[in-house]
Order: structure tokens, then C-alpha cells, then sequence
């Protein structure tokens, strides 16, 4: 990192040789032009001598001055390409020093509950003379092309008949399949929990921690005992679940093959109600969906509740939420839905940010605040009768350069939310003790004005809210306006 400061350094020197190459050809000049008046005009030059201090001294010191507020915006630039290409090389590499989550956009789907009923099929061939010579040579699988395939999982019986029909002989088989039939659900009652970690927690890129448990509810809806199976697909972009547990009746399944999901089968009697228990743990990021099905089903009670800590979109055409509270921090979601028919899906969408993209907004907004500071300052002292000098400016100006640059190498050992404003205190601090605390307004400007994007979604709003105090502050202490009474005010 210090050696990638120091060549984008150079280059940036490098860039204004022409300013220095005309400074240099002027100081070269007057130097000798002073030796010149010293050598064959000494009186001109004793005459000269003094004006020329108390002319360009105070000139060259603000100008000076002038020229490295000028430098710092692109010193600034230099901070924040050095910064970035640390975070590159932290997102390019192959291995990390913090947990690096397997998160995706998370689907959940709901799940299928069915019960198993037999069903007969017929399937009826007649066979001409040649086919039927090439069944007695090859035996019943030369009619596979035109039967079902006999192997199925489903087929529980298989039953072949010949007989004859005049010169044809027609094959009977008699299939037994096991069918599934689907059983609504009673109740589907589910509590999600979203808690987010942004990239200035330390994580590479946004991502939430998420706790879903859901109470599911159904019953036999023959008059006669029936075999059910209850179907929980895993949710897909879920990465590890951890705490994963599924409770039928009081009794937690133990988990065997997981392809399909995890699954229950069980005899209920007429009437029965069955009531499962699903929780698990897992990250993910950008998303969450919860699958109603493909189809348009009737949902006899339904209820899911979200709580997220980051404000939730909803995609088009998806289902929106019965009930929505929104707290400081908190966004509270709610579906309730009774009797109702439906083929959308509950699909929440949540802005995805990286460190990355932070960052070059925060290093790139930098020198734009410096400069709104800069006026602001200048306004500020005129009006309100301050007085400083080049020195001071100077000063002010490489502790705030300074004190950003330590705030980025921060970054490489704490969250960025905790370098940034270690850095902009710091600057603040060196910044005052050179100017005086009487310039607290525009080295706030200076130095928190890019923390604002540190707050993902909300740095317009802080933005333009600090934008509107400044103009008040601006107002306030206006020669005769605002804050100070006009002289008419007050008749003599």
C-alpha cells in the first residue's frame, strides 16, 4: 500500500510540471533581477527592497497557500486509489482474513403435502401375426415402445393377458400404479428474521443473517384411514443451514436423504390432524421468496411475518404485504391471507452494496467537500470577522489530507464504519488546533460531509440536509440580515 501511494504520488507531481517549470522559470527571474538592481542599482534596490515585502510576501505566502488547497484535491484522489486498489486486491484474492458467506438470493418454497391412493390403468394392443412371432421370440419387451415402462417406482402390480381375435391376438395389461393426491394445508404459519451485515462491518459485500420457523397444519380429509406424506423442500441460494429441525407431532425427524427435501409418511385415521414444526438458520443477500406453488391453489390461512433491520422492495406482480410498520431501524412485513386464491409469490428484494462501491463514492465526494468547505470558510470568516494566515491554512489543510490517509490505512485493520470517522475526527481535531474552534462549520463540512455515504441509501438526503444548514448558517450571520438587526430596525 505505501509503495502505491508513493508512485501514484509521483505521477501526480509528475502532472503539474508545467506550474512548476513556470514557477521555477519566475522565482529564476526575479532572482535575477534583484541581483541585478543589488549590483549596478543600489539605491533602486534599497528603495525596492521594502515594498517588495510587504507586497509579495503576504502575496506568495496565501498564494502558497492557494496552490496546495488546489494540490489537496487531487492528494485526495491519490487516498482514494490507493484505498480502492487495497479493497481490489482483497476481493481478487483467493483467500481472506474475515468469514467470506456463500450468499445468494434465498427461495423458499412451500411445502407439498399429498396422500397415496391406487389407481388401475387398462392398456389393450392387438397384435398382428408378425408382431406377435416377434413376442414369442423376444418375449413382452418387444412391446415396450407402446406399454409402460413395467420398472416404475409407482407400479405396485402388473397383470398380461392374451387372447385370441380371429387371426390378431389382442394383449391386455393391467396396471396398478400408487398415486399422490394432494391435502391443503390447514394453517401455514411462518416468522422470518433478517438481520443485515454491510460491507462496513467488514463483510466483502451485503449480506443477512436470516432465521425462518414456520407451523404447518393439515388433515385427513377422507372418511377412511389414508397413508400422507408431508414434503419440506430445502430453500435453494441458502448456502449452510445450520439449527435445521423438523418436528412432527412432538417427534423430530432425523435427517436421511435430503435430494428432494426432508420428508415425513405416516397412517392418519379419519379426521387426523397432523402439525409440523420447521426452523433453520442460514445467509444470503439481495433476496427473499417464498414459492405458493406454480399454479393457482386456494390458501385456507395463511400468515408470514418479516422483520428485517433494511427497507424491503417488492418485485412486480408479486404479493404484497397485508400490514407494513416501519420503526426507526426496524421494517415489520406482514401476509395475512384467509381463503384465498392465488398464484403470486411473496418475492422481497433488498439494495445490494460492496465496500468497494462505497468507497469510491466516500473518496470521491472528499475533494467536492473540501471545496464546499473552502467557500464556506471564506464566507464564514469574512462575515464573521475571523482572521488567520497562510500558515495556519496550510497546516489545516495537510492535517485533513493526513488524517483521510490514516483513516484509510485504518481500514485495513477495522470496519470501514469505524476507520472512517476515527479519520474524519482526526482531521477535524488537527484541523481546528490550527485554524481556531471558531471554524467548526467548515471543517465539519470538510470532514463529515463524505461520511454520509457510509449510510447506503441515505446520503442525498443527508447531503442536501446539511446543504440547507450551511445556507442557514450562511443567512444567519449575514452583515445586516438574518441573525443581526438591520440598523433600520432600531430608530435613533
Amino acid at each position: 500500500m505505501v509503495q502505491t501511494f508513493m508512485d501514484m504520488l509521483f505521477s501526480l507531481l509528475a502532472s503539474w510540471h508545467t506550474l512548476w517549470r513556470w514557477l521555477l522559470w519566475l522565482g529564476l527571474f526575479g532572482g535575477v533581477w534583484l541581483v541585478y538592481l543589488r549590483v549596478f542599482r543600489r539605491a533602486s534596490y534599497d528603495r525596492l527592497l521594502p515594498r517588495l515585502r510587504e507586497t509579495f510576501v503576504p502575496l506568495g505566502g496565501w498564494g502558497g497557500a492557494l496552490l496546495l488547497f488546489a494540490l489537496s484535491f487531487s492528494l485526495l484522489g491519490v487516498v482514494g486509489q490507493v484505498v480502492l486498489h487495497r479493497v481490489s486486491a482483497g476481493d481478487s484474492t483467493s483467500t481472506s482474513r474475515n468469514a467470506d458467506p456463500d450468499a445468494a438470493p434465498t427461495v423458499q418454497e412451500a411445502p407439498r403435502v399429498t396422500y397415496l391412493s391406487e389407481k388401475k390403468y387398462v392398456r389393450s394392443l392387438s397384435l398382428p401375426p408378425e408382431l406377435l412371432r416377434r413376442v414369442k421370440a423376444e418375449g413382452v419387451q418387444a412391446l415396450s415402445p407402446y406399454l409402460t415402462d413395467p420398472t416404475s417406482d409407482n407400479v405396485i402390480q402388473l397383470r398380461d393377458r392374451f387372447r385370441r381375435s380371429g387371426q390378431d391376438v389382442i394383449f391386455t395389461r393391467e396396471a396398478t400404479l400408487l398415486t399422490e393426491q394432494p391435502i391443503k394445508l390447514d394453517r401455514s404459519n411462518m416468522n422470518l428474521s433478517l438481520n443485515f451485515v454491510s460491507p462496513l462491518q467488514g463483510a466483502r459485500r451485503s449480506y443477512y443473517n436470516a432465521a425462518f420457523n414456520a407451523a404447518y397444519a393439515f388433515t385427513n380429509p377422507l372418511k377412511t384411514p389414508i397413508t400422507a406424506r408431508f414434503q419440506f423442500p430445502l430453500p435453494t441460494g441458502s448456502g449452510t443451514l445450520s439449527d435445521f429441525q423438523v418436528v412432527v407431532d412432538g417427534q423430530e425427524l432425523s435427517a436421511a436423504d435430503l435430494a428432494n427435501g426432508t420428508g415425513w409418511q405416516g397412517d392418519l385415521k379419519p379426521g387426523q390432524t397432523v402439525q409440523v414444526k420447521v426452523g433453520y438458520r442460514h445467509q444470503g443477500a439481495r433476496g427473499w421468496s417464498y414459492r405458493l406453488g406454480a399454479r393457482r391453489e386456494p390458501i385456507r390461512d395463511f400468515a408470514l411475518t418479516v422483520r428485517t433491520d433494511q427497507p424491503a422492495k417488492f418485485r412486480r406482480y408479486s404479493l404484497y404485504p397485508t400490514r407494513s410498520v416501519r420503526t426507526l431501524g426496524t421494517t415489520n412485513l406482514a401476509w395475512q391471507l384467509k381463503n384465498v386464491i392465488t398464484a403470486q409469490d411473496i418475492d422481497l428484494s433488498f439494495s445490494a452494496s460492496s465496500l468497494r462501491e462505497t468507497l469510491t463514492k466516500l473518496y470521491g465526494f472528499a475533494p467536492l467537500a473540501l471545496l464546499l468547505a473552502g467557500l464556506f470558510g471564506a464566507l464564514w470568516t469574512r462575515w464573521k470577522g475571523l482572521g488567520t494566515t497562510p500558515l495556519r491554512l496550510v497546516l489545516a489543510v495537510l492535517g485533513l489530507v493526513t488524517a483521510t490517509a490514516f483513516g484509510g490505512v485504518l481500514m485495513n485493520y477495522l470496519p470501514a464504519y469505524l476507520a472512517g470517522p476515527l479519520g474524519a475526527a482526526l482531521a477535524t481535531a488537527l484541523a481546528l488546533w490550527s485554524l481556531g474552534r471558531a471554524y467548526w462549520p467548515p471543517v465539519l463540512v470538510a470532514t463529515l460531509l463524505p461520511l454520509t455515504f457510509l449510510f447506503v441509501g441515505q446520503a442525498g438526503l443527508l447531503i442536501a440536509g446539511a446543504g440547507v444548514l450551511v445556507l442557514a448558517a450562511l443567512i444567519w450571520h449575514l452583515p445586516g440580515g438574518g441573525g443581526r438587526s438591520r440598523p433600520s430596525d432600531h430608530p435613533t
